[in-house]
């Protein structure tokens, strides 16, 4: 027997579940396994060029600009898909939407779902009961707080509009292939595996990129 091959398995199984402890990016698996394999064999031969690469502009810069250029376009589809609609803004559809997957829960719950703060998020759901698309209730855990759910009315409002916004959310991801889709869902896993705990802890704004650092693996 190959002993020193199975060591090198071994050694690359405790790094596979280290790098993946508290992430979502791979199953742990055989296939999973595999998939991170995969990925982190994939030397990059050929760097894509970027817009001011020659003057020192970093990867990371341009991650981010990508990012909020990506998150314009799909507010300017789903814009287009609620034109002529009762529905104000995307995220009003979007909160409905939660509402209908999730069911009920608490409005901190859903802002927090939504990666929202609490004002905005509050304006969200007040305009959404006013338009009668979402009832509260007293909780029954809990009676002093109450919990949301999705009303028939609004039920009926999204289901309107399901046509056009499953059409804003399909041309978001333009002309990628399946297997292009599938690593992008496992790039942005990660990503957000690694954000969600550093919004849950509710840091001030004053000490949010100080604290958020700490968490990067140099």
């Amino acid at each position: 027997m190959n002993y020193r091959l199975v060591k090198d398995v071994i050694d690359l199984v405790q790094e596979f579940e280290s790098q993946n402890e508290g992430s979502t990016s791979y199953d742990t698996s055989v296939e999973g396994f595999k998939n991170w394999i995969s990925t982190n064999n994939n030397t990059i031969v050929n760097e894509p060029n970027w817009e001011g690469k020659e003057n020192g502009r970093s990867a990371e810069s341009v991650i981010n600009t990508l990012i909020v250029h990506m998150n314009r376009y799909a507010k300017s589809y789903s814009k287009s898909a609620i034109v002529g609609s009762d529905f104000s803004t995307q995220e009003d559809f979007i909160y409905l939407i939660n509402l209908k997957a999730f069911g009920e829960m608490s409005k901190m719950d859903l802002i927090k779902k939504n990666v929202h703060e609490k004002p905005v998020g509050m304006q969200i759901i007040n305009r959404l009961i006013n338009q009668g698309w979402i009832e509260q209730r007293n909780s029954k855990t809990d009676k002093r707080s109450k919990v949301i759910s999705i009303s028939e009315t609004g039920l009926q409002a999204l289901g309107n509009q399901m046509d056009k916004i499953r059409q804003a959310t399909s041309i978001v991801t333009g002309n990628l292939s399946q297997n292009e889709k599938m690593e992008l869902i496992r790039l942005l896993n990660k990503l957000d595996d690694f954000h969600q705990p550093i919004y849950d802890r509710n840091i001030d704004t004053e000490d949010l990129l100080r604290e958020a650092l700490k968490n990067i693996k140099r």
